[in-house]
């Protein structure tokens, strides 16, 4: 490992300011990848990867039924120390306390396995029934991409494996559509979670982007130059301190629901129907599917004219509107969605608690300049904010002392300050 140059690539990555944490952060991954497989530290041999986490700014659930969204990949990514073996895939994760070895040709889905090794014997599944190369490798992971809270951890760390095989075994020419969908595979056979394609999508492709998942085996994907902190905002989340970990049956609801609704008018999903096709057929609708699946179905309806909405208005600077749009889209899922409460746990209401204190905040400090919303699948895990940056520290202390949280505490805060990075899931190289 040539320090220097890993410096310079390093400061790239994360920006300057960040440089000098971050190759500290690659010397200890290699010193603890060395300590588990023997090989040297400073061993040319050793490769890295890094695949972030991401962040959902329009589009919440539209994805699974061929809708668009608003994503970007953030500054929080999952790392890698890596070395090519043979037949095998041996993973050390210093974040999850994992250690564990797969063979690569037994991938058929094991009963009562979960975690990693699942989705790695699903992304493996997926390949080999696209007749893609695969290999076995080595490898050592730290994550700081939150995990279980909606900034995609799952799919951070699918877009890693995904990125180590394509580099390994397929010279990197796999495109990222095709990573993505290896990592739905997974996530839909082998966890039995109803995941569409945005997460995946967003980790692999790098800075903010819309995605149409009209062609879900090629997404039309836009890259969009806009910067929030030459708006004079900050994007935030607030973890909510409740994982969605165990919540994959409501939040396979919502795409199973939606695409009942859509059967009743002769669809596989809700993608090219109207406000009218559903209204008239109504009745018919909330008889077979229920009142909840009507409301699901006009929520994405909706959800899906926003990011079209969004996106030109970030083309244009047009901030104000973006921040009206937010606001609508955080009202559709509480409301219409209704992904922010568990079902049948009134006792238990992190997100809405976490929302309602945001917008007393917005209320009362900055009435009309900020937004929130719901962040990712919902029910649990993180919310989102812009708030003005003049305000970014009070809302941190603001949000931490609602939440329980003390610098003593030794844990990490709930609340963050979101960068968008411009590279995906890459080659540190």
């Amino acid at each position: 490992m040539n320090t220097t140059r890993l410096s310079s690539i390093l400061s790239e990555l994360y920006g300057t300011e960040e440089g000098a944490i971050q190759t500290d952060r690659y010397k200890k991954l290699a010193e603890q990848y060395s300590k588990h497989y023997g090989t040297p530290a400073n061993s040319e041999s050793i490769r890295f990867f890094s695949s972030p986490g991401r962040t959902e700014i329009c589009g919440n659930h539209t994805d699974h039924n061929l809708g668009k969204v608003l994503a970007a990949s953030i500054q929080l990514d999952c790392i890698g120390a890596v070395e090519p073996d043979v037949n095998k895939i041996s993973i050390y994760d210093l974040t999850y306390n994992e250690d564990f070895t797969i063979d690569i040709s037994d991938t058929s889905r094991k009963a009562g396995e979960t975690g990693s090794a699942a989705l790695i014997r699903g992304m493996l599944q997926a390949f080999k029934e696209k007749g893609l190369k695969t290999g076995g490798f080595k490898a050592c992971f730290q994550s700081d991409v939150i995990a279980a809270a909606g900034v995609s951890s799952s799919a951070s760390f699918e877009m890693m494996i995904g990125t180590i095989i394509n580099h390994l075994y397929n010279e990197g020419k796999l495109p990222v559509s095709l990573l993505a969908s290896a990592g739905q595979y997974a996530e839909n056979k082998y966890w039995d979670k109803g995941s569409g394609l945005l997460d995946q999508t967003a980790c692999a492709t790098g800075g903010m982007v819309t995605i149409d998942f009209e062609n879900p085996e090629k997404p039309a994907v836009k890259k969009l130059n806009f910067d929030f902190g030459a708006q004079g905002y900050t994007m935030m989340i607030v973890n909510t301190g409740k994982s969605h970990a165990e919540l994959s049956a409501e939040y396979s609801s919502i795409p199973n629901e939606m695409k009942a609704a859509a059967a009743v008018l002769g669809k596989k999903t809700l993608r090219g129907l109207s406000f009218q096709d559903i209204y008239e057929k109504l009745p018919l609708i909330r008889e077979k599917c229920g009142d909840r699946s009507v409301l699901r179905a006009l929520h994405f309806l909706e959800e899906n004219d926003r990011v079209d909405t969004m996106a030109a208005a970030l083309e244009k600077n047009d901030f104000p509107t973006f921040l009206k749009i937010i606001t609508e889209s955080g009202n559709s899922s509480w409301k219409w969605l209704q992904n922010i409460c568990i079902p049948g746990n009134p006792g238990e209401q992190p997100v809405a608690v976490c929302l309602a204190l945001t917008e007393h905040f917005i209320k009362t400090r900055s009435p009309g300049k900020a937004a929130c919303r719901i962040h990712g699948g919902g029910f649990a895990g993180v919310i989102q904010a812009f708030i003005p940056s003049s305000f970014e520290a009070e809302y941190r202390e603001y949000m931490e002392k609602a939440l329980g949280w003390t610098a003593s505490s030794g844990s990490r805060s709930p609340v963050y300050s979101m960068k968008i990075r411009s590279f995906g899931s890459i080659e540190v190289k």
